[in-house]
């Protein structure tokens, strides 16, 4: 048999084999440093005028002077007001939508098929119909962010629900449990940490429809700021939001997979066991 070395100037790449913690951090650390090296070669040599790519340090200092003399602490804030009232409605929704069709098959085949076609319509086609229902006001922008993410959330619920393995609830009926019981103490506990997965997953998409909901008549958050400094042509200034989106972003993730960790900290001591 004829045995097949991995190239040696490629020792850490293998098919589905992680590498180290350091080689990680390392490989994450350079992609970053390449990315701002070619942004940064971009705007020094002018190959893009310097007024619509200014260079990642303007960036930097027009974020810090919207924080220090333009009030940009306000806008942060109700642009994540907006997000987290709007994402824990959804949330509201979802889960019991989604694990009542992934545990029942009648519920399954009743709403999936006014479901699922409404996962295609992009949120932002509703904008005409949300302002002459809602006006100009917050619940419109409320309102777009949760149709943003609530259709695919009740689809991934319901597939968290549909995972859990049958032999659990074949063993709750044999037991006497009745579909309450089922329901409660073994679907959605033994979908609780891919549910809670999911919920990180999307709120990252509900980041992404920001700026659309706060485009239309809005006088604050991240999105009106964005829009302010158009008519100004400060690209900076926008580049700068685009940059506090990302951040807010990476920081809800983070904090998610913290609460991930200390909610089912069972996952975490198995895949260490496992390695």
């Amino acid at each position: 048999m004829v045995q097949v070395s991995k190239p040696m100037w490629l020792p850490h790449i293998d098919v589905k084999k992680p590498g180290g913690t350091a080689i990680t951090l390392l490989l994450g650390f350079s992609g970053w440093c390449l990315f701002l090296l070619v942004w940064y070669g971009l705007s020094a040599t002018h190959l893009v005028p310097a007024q619509l790519l200014p260079s990642p340090w303007a960036v930097v200092r027009a974020l810090y002077q919207l924080f220090a003399e333009k009030n940009f602490l306000a806008d942060v804030l109700q642009s994540i007001v907006r997000i987290l009232s709007s994402y824990a409605l959804a949330v509201l929704v979802a889960i019991p939508l989604g694990v009542l069709m992934g545990t029942f098959p009648v519920v399954e085949a009743f709403l999936n098929p006014l479901v699922s076609p409404l996962r295609y319509l992009p949120a932002p086609s509703f904008v005409p119909l949300l302002l002459m229902w809602f006006g100009t006001g917050e619940t419109q922008k409320i309102a777009l962010l949760f149709l943003g993410v609530i259709w695919f959330l009740i689809t991934l619920i319901m597939d968290n629900a549909k995972a859990v393995r049958m032999e659990l609830v074949e063993t709750a009926k044999t037991l006497g449990a009745g579909r309450r019981t089922i329901l409660r103490t073994i679907i959605f506990r033994s979908a609780l940490p891919a549910i809670f997965d999911t919920l990180r997953q999307m709120l990252a998409v509900s980041w992404t429809y920001l700026v659309i909901a706060e485009i239309v008549a809005a006088t604050d958050g991240i999105g009106a700021m964005m829009m302010r400094a158009k008519r100004f042509v400060q690209v900076d200034e926008i580049m700068a939001g685009i940059l506090m989106i990302g951040v807010l972003g990476l920081l809800f993730d983070w904090l998610m997979r913290l609460a991930h960790r200390q909610l089912f900290p069972y996952l975490y001591r198995e895949k260490a066991f496992k390695h």
